[in-house]
């Protein structure tokens, strides 16, 4: 997986140098629609009391942004998007079903206890940079949130050699929003995802207390006209 994205990474970077330039000298007016990618390393912050760090984790996004200048420059405006994400977690929580239901218990034995989640979001995002109809690389600075639906979330679990696999569990919360930052000069932009909801829905719970988790994401954002 992780050579793929790497792939990816290298793909956007290449083309990015040659269409942007481009795109930007087409005359005085220009849009900045776009389509992005996004690679991040993920956090899981406001586990319960009794859960450990989580592994490594890691997360991808990509899709299109829209673009609404709010200024006759165009160095302000708004943007609008629709894009893929994927997300996989390396975490402490085990899921065990009972009798049609889900119980949560601390997973300290398991050899491998993965969350894998296949979103769609929507990213809104006020755009500030110092671009203009000649000018391919430029400062910008991107802040918002992102709406995103979960359409699947899978739950893998190893132990003592045993594999479970729990998917679309109805206690994960399908609808989530996160504020977003992505900063920087060029092709590379530093990138700050902060969950603002819940992972789970309010009736998940480990030993009576509530499981509050949320994500946080830190990575790089790539930009291609």
């Amino acid at each position: 997986m992780m050579k793929k994205v790497f792939f990816l990474v290298f793909v956007f970077w290449g083309i990015s140098c040659f269409s942007q330039k481009d795109s930007l000298q087409l005359g005085d007016r220009y849009l900045e629609d776009q389509l992005y990618m996004n690679i991040s390393y993920n956090v899981l912050t406001k586990q319960p009391s009794t859960v450990g760090s989580s592994g490594f984790s890691y997360g991808v996004s990509a899709g299109y942004i829209k673009d609404i200048p709010l200024n006759r420059r165009g160095n302000y405006a708004f943007g609008v998007g629709l894009g893929y994400n994927y997300d996989s977690f390396n975490h402490g929580l085990r899921l065990v079903e009972n009798n049609g239901g889900i119980s949560f218990q601390v997973d300290s034995q398991s050899t491998s206890n993965v969350l894998r989640l296949h979103n769609i979001e929507l990213p809104i995002q006020f755009r500030w940079r110092t671009s203009d109809a000649v000018t391919y690389s430029f400062w910008r600075v991107y802040a918002g949130m992102v709406v995103r639906y979960n359409f699947y979330n899978g739950f893998t679990n190893t132990l003592n050699g045993t594999t479970t696999r729990l998917t679309n569990v109805d206690n994960y919360n399908k609808w989530q929003t996160a504020l977003t930052l992505s900063a920087g000069y060029g092709t590379f932009n530093f990138y700050v995802s902060y969950g603002i909801s819940p992972m789970f829905t309010s009736g998940a719970t480990l030993n009576g207390e509530a499981i509050n988790s949320k994500i946080l994401k830190i990575g790089l954002s790539f930009y291609l006209l």
